[in-house]
């Protein structure tokens, strides 16, 4: 499933560039699965939203040859653009700033496809969120996400092994697959066509511990505490009608 990944991380240069992009669970090895579920192709115009440091958006420009718009509220478009030239997928990216909270600067009806990749957590839990993106996607295209989640809701019984690194982001940011479907069966527009744990969620992890992000120390820690336990990985994709 993961050729595109696995090939691009053969080569020494390419595993730095992922070691010094990654900003969670290898983005490039979960877009991979996430994308495998869908008929992604050069002739759609696609939104990853919350790209981060671009490695959704060189998966899907590289592999499948899609025109990407690549939008993130932390990653400065100029800081892109120059990364995209420097893996030659500049033609294909189209880096640009955006805070989805505040709204989207684009067409009703634009995109085939909203595809977010280890960002949608962070500002995808409330019941507006999900509604308010619906109408830049085209009817028949498809809403797409990936994000690192709980393998059930902790609400007040937080694991004592886990009590170190719990905070009020991560309470709020991650949640069960079935938290998830019930907030996204509240919104009107779209027919859920998939919602699942993903398989690359162990892989996508141990690729992020290696990268160079300040945060991998104290991840290191948090990982050899949660051993497998409570973390998933979480897919839903929606169809628009």
């Amino acid at each position: 499933m993961y050729t595109f990944t696995n090939q691009f991380i053969s080569s020494q240069n390419n595993m730095e560039f992922l070691k010094a992009s990654m900003m969670g669970p290898n983005a490039m090895r979960v877009a991979e699965e996430l994308a495998s579920c869908l008929n992604v192709n050069e002739n759609m115009r696609i939104l990853d939203l919350g790209c981060g440091c671009g490695l959704s958006t060189l998966l899907l420009t590289q592999k499948y040859g899609a025109k990407v718009f690549a939008a993130d509220l932390w990653i400065s478009p100029t800081e892109n653009y120059e990364r995209f030239k420097s893996i030659g997928i500049d033609d294909k990216a189209v880096p640009i700033s955006v805070d989805a909270t505040k709204g989207l600067p684009f067409a009703n009806g634009y995109f085939d496809l909203l595809f977010t990749v280890d960002a949608y957590h962070y500002f995808g839990d409330t019941a507006e969120m999900l509604p308010s993106l619906i109408p830049f996607v085209k009817k028949g295209g498809y809403i797409a996400v990936a994000i690192p989640g709980l393998k059930y809701e902790f609400g007040k019984n937080v694991p004592d092994d886990m009590e170190p690194f719990w905070n009020s982001e991560m309470e709020r940011t991650l949640h069960s697959l079935d938290w998830w479907k019930d907030l996204w069966k509240r919104a009107e527009g779209i027919e859920m066509v998939d919602s699942r744990e993903m398989a690359c969620c162990r892989q996508a992890w141990e690729e992020w511990l290696t990268g160079s992000h300040p945060i991998v120390a104290e991840d290191i820690k948090m990982m050899e505490a949660e051993g497998g336990k409570y973390f998933n990985l979480v897919q839903l994709i929606a169809k628009v009608i």
